[in-house]
């Protein structure tokens, strides 16, 4: 395509460059003025290709530090028996020992219960009409709102706000944000109040993510998330909603399998 403008095209072998390993995560790429005498074009040209790739994601731009290929981290896959890693922290027994405390979140990232980090908000809300429909409960039911930053290795990775009932959860150590992280998450936690969780429900969606989402996970620009919204039931009974479990698209894989 001759007539494709210059940025486009240096854009591109940028990016090629990138994807093959021609400049690896970490590394800096040409000074402005090394890459137009390379490719005879000005400066501005330079500028255009660069925000290019930087709105994709590919590389940051540091005061004082240049260009920056991004390092990304080792993608996580969210598969259909993820929290079997959670169940698991329940079923230890028999005289066999304990497990090592895990989550879904931990074993997704592959790191120990040490590299792990939570944040946490509590809160008491009224379930407006969206919420009270997921939990199938009236309008205006007290939940306990819980909000969550994950971090993996000190770098956060995923925004989780999750709800319960309030009379479910009252004056039991499930309120108390003291007792987080909780080895096996909100499935240990259910099983722990004696309602053990029989069905996961998740639904996924993308979008752009908020200014105070991307400024926590530390987001490039130009990067949507994945909005998943769950719902735990103890047979007939929604114990629990996320509204939403909000993750970098570009730091996972949605992996899963369909038995026939």
């Amino acid at each position: 395509m001759p007539d494709r403008p210059a940025y486009r095209r240096i854009a591109e072998e940028l990016r090629e460059r990138i994807r093959d390993g021609g400049h690896p995560p970490g590394s800096r790429l040409p000074t402005m003025a090394v890459l137009a005498a390379t490719h005879g074009v000005s400066e501005i040209v330079i500028r255009q290709a660069i925000a290019l790739l930087r709105g994709e994601g590919l590389v940051e731009t540091r005061r004082g530090g240049g260009t920056i290929v991004r390092v990304r981290p080792p993608a996580r896959r969210v598969a259909m028996d993820r929290y079997r890693v959670e169940t698991g922290q329940q079923a230890a027994g028999g005289g066999s020992p304990p497990p090592a405390p895990a989550t879904s979140f931990t074993h997704d990232q592959r790191i120990t219960w040490q590299e792990y980090r939570l944040e946490r908000v509590y809160t008491r809300v009224r379930a407006p009409e969206e919420l009270a429909a997921l939990f199938e409960l009236p309008v205006g039911t007290m939940l306990l709102r819980r909000r969550f930053v994950f971090y993996a290795r000190g770098h956060p990775q995923q925004i989780s706000v999750n709800y319960l009932p309030w009379d479910f959860v009252a004056d039991t150590p499930v309120a108390n944000p003291g007792r987080e992280p909780w080895p096996g998450g909100t499935p240990a936690q259910l099983a722990f109040l004696g309602h053990p969780a029989t069905r996961v429900e998740e639904s996924v969606r993308s979008r752009m993510p908020t200014p105070e989402e991307a400024e926590t996970l530390r987001m490039a620009a130009g990067v949507p998330v994945f909005a998943i919204t769950r719902r735990m039931l103890s047979g007939s009974r929604v114990l629990e909603v996320c509204r939403d479990i909000v993750i970098p698209a570009d730091r996972v894989i949605l992996d899963y399998s369909i038995d026939l």
